[in-house]
């Protein structure tokens, strides 16, 4: 069966950490604990071999989690950087379904770090019909 790369791209924008003041990140939305859920479509019932790109700034602890429809990827998910960085992992613990599905960034309330997120991409692999 042949294969095609698809994928989308989801802007999150936004500035988690328990206090609004410390990081200067006036492009992103500062949120607090968690983000939004942003919803993002998958055109098929047959993704497979996912995984995210995310783009993110200073983050200080490992404990920080990305939830795909609601569930932790699993391992750690926003690994600490002193500047921007890009992340890639692997979607194993969760599933992407047909239609919508939704992300969000949950900090880790036991840390002390601040930190942003712009760009997260979901890609996948789907059969060519």
């Amino acid at each position: 069966m042949a294969y095609r790369a698809n994928y989308a791209l989801v802007n999150v924008s936004a500035y988690l950490g328990p206090d609004e003041d410390v990081l200067d990140v006036p492009w992103a939305e500062y949120v607090g604990d968690a983000t939004e859920e942003f919803e993002f479509t998958v055109p098929t019932d047959r993704a497979t071999d996912p995984y995210v790109g995310l783009q993110a700034f200073r983050v200080g602890e490992y404990g920080h989690e990305l939830r795909i429809n609601g569930e932790s990827l699993g391992g750690f998910d926003v690994p600490p950087g002193n500047g921007w960085q890009y992340w890639e992992d692997a979607v194993t613990e969760v599933e992407l379904v047909e239609g919508a599905n939704s992300l969000q960034f949950v900090r880790d309330d036991d840390a002390d770090d601040s930190f942003a997120v712009n760009n997260v991409t979901v890609h996948w692999r789907e059969p060519v019909e």
